[in-house]
């Protein structure tokens, strides 16, 4: 893995949607307090819900990662396009560089291209909402990019107790699920399983999980966190997030902690995938039922 210190060149890239400019010019202002920052002109580019054509978003994350004086890549916002672009960038071109990825929410695509290259990768803050952010944001990105990064994030609730070890993986549940089936899906077995969403219905989250768990998703994991579901409100049924987790991992045999404060909520804490970690989920008083 390439160091990350003071100093250390940061190429930003937006490897998925446009993104509000200013926020993002603040944000790049931010990390160049610590870190020098570079980023191509056609970065700004607009097509659609894209941050330019393909050819684009890919070629400039190539160049990142194949300029030797770039020690680590930071993506300007997710949205939607990271998976598009998977089988332009590939697992060898990932090991080759051994350059840390930064981002969330779609970049978990590019964490699962990561994943698959045996290269650490850091779930956190982006540059344009990093721009609008707090100090204690920024000091976090800042850290976990010079190498500090705590596991479990806080805030975790048990919802199975027991102990875990493995490597972690995951992020954004309609990312993870959406690979499914293809060459760049997560490897799962003997890992701790991290996944958070916003913006999606209860019963949306729950035929993700299913098709996780259809998928023998969790016949081998080592464990599961689960950040934060953000803007999951129940329909008119009332059934809500929280009823959704509680049935899906009612029974399995893995230790469980959910509402850690990871993903899109505030804060979101840092995590490093593809590190090795163990998951202690002590059990609740009073609760008799989980194991």
């Amino acid at each position: 893995m390439r160091p990350v210190g003071p100093g250390a060149r940061l190429a930003v890239v937006a490897p998925s949607g446009p993104f509000d400019v200013e926020g993002f010019l603040l944000g790049v202002e931010r990390l160049r307090a610590t870190f020098d920052v570079v980023y191509r002109a056609d970065i700004v580019a607009r097509e659609g819900y894209l941050a330019g054509d393909d050819t684009r978003r890919a070629a400039e994350l190539v160049d990142a990662l194949e300029d030797d004086s770039v020690d680590a890549v930071v993506c300007a916002r997710g949205g939607y396009g990271a998976m598009r672009i998977l089988d332009r960038i590939g697992v060898e071109r990932v090991r080759r560089a051994r350059k840390r990825l930064v981002g969330f929410s779609d970049v978990t695509a590019l964490h699962a291209l990561w994943a698959r290259a045996g290269v650490p990768s850091l779930h956190a803050t982006m540059v344009a909402s990093l721009g609008r952010a707090d100090a204690e944001t920024e000091a976090r990105l800042v850290g976990a990019l010079c190498g500090s990064v705590p596991f479990p994030p806080p805030g975790g609730r048990t919802m199975r107790a027991g102990v875990g070890q493995g490597v972690l993986v995951g992020g954004n549940l309609a990312i993870v699920t959406a690979l499914l089936g293809t060459p760049y899906a997560l490897e799962l077995a003997g890992r701790v399983l991290f996944l958070e969403d916003v913006g999606e219905r209860p019963y949306r989250i729950d035929r993700m999980l299913t098709q996780l768990r259809l998928a023998g998703a969790f016949r081998e994991l080592a464990g599961v966190v689960l950040g934060t579901f953000t803007d999951c409100e129940p329909g008119p049924d009332g059934r809500t997030v929280d009823d959704v987790l509680d049935d899906a991992f009612d029974d399995v045999p893995f230790p469980v902690v959910r509402g850690v404060a990871a993903g899109h909520g505030a804060p979101n804490h840092p995590l490093e995938l593809g590190a090795p970690v163990t998951l202690r989920a002590e059990p609740e008083a009073g609760v008799t039922r989980r194991v």
